[in-house]
Order: C-alpha cells, then structure tokens, then sequence
C-alpha cells in the first residue's frame, strides 16, 4: 500500500509541474480536435483516392521506365490496396500538418512555453516574419528536393540498377508496389533532408546553438545525414551516397550564409 501511494504521488507531482500542466493542456486539446483530424483525414482519403490512381499511371509511365523493365502486379487487389495507401497517406499529411500548425501557433502563446523561452533568454526577432521565411523556405526546399529526386536521383538509379540486373542475366519484372515505393521514398528523403538549411538557420538565429558548436559537432552532423539518408533511401551504396551528399551540402551552405548575413 506504502508504494501505491507513493507512487500516485509522485505522479500526482508529476502532473501539477509545469511540464505536466502542459501535457494535459495537450491532451485535452487533442480531444477537442480529434473529429476534426479524423475528418481531414477522411477527406484526405475520399479525395486522394482518385489522384492516386493518376499519380501511379504517371509513374509507371513506358517512357519514364528503363529499357527492358516492365512493371508487373502479383495478386489482384494490388494496383486498389496502393491506391487506399497513397490516398490514406495524404489524409495522414492533412492531419498532421494541420495539428503542427495550430500547435505552432497556440504553443509560443502557452504560459508554460513562455515562461520556459524566457528562462532560457531565447531572443527571436520579428517571430512573424521569421515564421513566414521559415515556411516559405521550408516549402521551396521541399518541392526542389522532390524536383531533385524526379529528375536526377530516380532516372540515374532506376537506370543503374535495372543494367546491374540485366547484365547479371536477370529478367527485370518489378513488383507495381515496390517500384511506386522506391519512388516515392526518394522524394521524401529528398524533400527531408532539403530541410537541413531551414533547420540550421533557425537554430543559429534564434540563438538555440552557437556556430563554433556546430563547427565542432560537423563531423556527427555528417554522420547524422547519412543515417538520415540510410532511414529514408532505397537500401543501396548509391541511394545512400546521393541522397546524404546534397543534405551535407546544403547544411555547409547554411553556414556560409549565416556567417555572410549581419547579426541583428
């Protein structure tokens, strides 16, 4: 009995401390908006359905595929079951881009968040300038690493890898799902680790870090990238290679700019 009840109050202390008033402040937000998340789900799903099949036809595409590929299906309901993933996909995106940005928005007007930034002497200049930069920019390196993955990533690899199997003597059928997969998780990786710029940027002028630590911590920042690109690409030297590089590079390149820009 002694450690039942020091255990509901040490979790009773729990929740009255700052962070767990926040916790619960969540919680009853999530409540509140779950009918509207489920409903941008199912909207994201109703609605993605048929952009869906459009986006699979493009994909598989004679003219976008490598000499002698053909994409193949290997049980009937494949071709509808990618579609419902896709679609469930982009009701998930809804969703939680809906949820970050009300809690963007209503967070830095939290007395706890406030408190806590202000204790940290955390100095953000303009916030609503800065957050529109930070989405604009945020949007526009997404979409060029999507444009990177379509144009250069995907076209080199898929030519690449269809050779090394034809040259082996191999017949180069791929699966419609894997195939569409492969794709798309070079498009993510990319419009991921385009994001590096944005992060870094925030970070140094917001005062969250110092550059001299970032200089000092490159080499795991490096190490990082290439995890990211390990999660994210197709499970290959060259995948991993191509998608880490431009993370690494566009990270340097944000350093360089944050040196060449006037501190305010």
């Amino acid at each position: 009995m002694a450690s039942k009840t020091s255990l509901e109050d040490a979790v009773s202390e729990l929740m009255d401390s700052p962070g767990g008033e926040l916790l619960s402040s969540i919680r009853i937000h999530l409540r509140k908006r779950a009918f509207a998340l489920f409903g941008l789900f199912l909207a994201g799903l109703i609605a993605g359905f048929p952009i869906a099949k459009s986006i699979i036809k493009w994909i598989i595409d004679e003219q976008r595929l490598p000499n002698d590929v053909n994409v193949i299906v290997t049980s009937p309901v494949e071709f509808i079951m990618l579609q419902i993933q896709l679609s469930a996909s982009l009701g998930l995106f809804l969703a939680f881009t809906f949820l970050i940005i009300e809690a963007s928005l209503r967070g830095v007007k939290h007395p706890v968040v406030k408190a806590r930034v202000a204790e940290l002497d955390v100095k953000v200049p303009m916030p609503s300038l800065t957050m529109v930069l930070s989405v604009a920019s945020s949007i526009s390196l997404a979409l060029l690493g999507i444009i990177y993955a379509w144009e250069l990533l995907t076209p080199m690899l898929l030519e690449y890898l269809s050779t090394d199997a034809q040259e082996a003597g191999l017949s180069t059928q791929w699966k419609l799902g894997a195939y569409v997969g492969f794709i798309l998780n070079l498009a993510i990786a990319s419009a991921i680790g385009f994001q590096a710029p944005v992060v870094t940027m925030l970070a140094l002028r917001v005062g969250m870090v110092e550059p001299k630590t970032i200089t000092m911590y490159r080499k795991h920042i490096w190490f990082c990238s290439f995890l990211v690109g390990a999660m994210f690409s197709p499970p290959d030297p060259l995948s991993l290679f191509l998608v880490a590089l431009p993370i690494i590079l566009l990270f340097e390149l944000s350093l360089i700019i944050d040196r060449l820009l006037p501190k305010r």
